[in-house]
C-alpha cells in the first residue's frame, strides 16, 4: 500500500491511497496516516481510486481517522472509490459515518463549505 499527500489550494489535504487495504497493506501507511490525519484540525479528503482492495483492518484505519479529525475541529470525506471499494463502504455502512464523493471536486466542495 502506498500513501502520496497532496495540498489543494491551501485548504484541503488530499491523501490518495493505492493498493489493498488489508492487514499488511494497511500496517505500511499505519503510522504515516495516523500522523497526517491526526495531528492537527485539517479538511482531508481520502482518494480512493486505486485501493484495490478494503478489508475490516482498513475501514477501522478510515474510521479512527475521521474520528480523530472529528475530535479536533476537522472534517474527514472519502472519494472516487473503487465500485467494488464501494460496495464494501455501504455494505458495511461506513458511508453513514464517513461522507462518500464521486469524485475529488465534489469532496472539495462539500468540504469548504463545511
Amino acid at each position: 500500500m502506498q500513501m502520496t499527500l497532496e495540498e489543494a489550494d491551501g485548504q484541503v489535504t488530499r491523501i490518495i491511497l493505492a493498493g489493498r487495504m488489508d492487514l499488511e497493506g494497511t500496517q505500511a501507511i499505519d503510522q504515516s496516516f495516523a500522523f497526517a490525519t491526526s495531528t492537527q484540525p485539517k479538511r482531508i479528503a481520502v482518494d480512493m481510486s486505486r485501493v484495490t482492495f478494503l478489508a475490516s483492518i482498513g475501514i477501522r484505519t478510515l474510521l479512527i481517522a475521521a474520528r480523530a479529525q472529528a475530535g479536533r475541529g476537522g472534517k474527514f470525506v472519502l472519494c472516487n472509490p473503487d465500485p467494488m471499494v464501494r460496495k464494501v463502504i455501504v455494505t458495511a455502512g461506513i458511508d453513514q459515518v464517513i461522507p462518500v464523493f464521486d469524485d475529488f471536486s465534489g469532496a472539495c466542495d462539500a468540504l469548504k463549505a463545511a
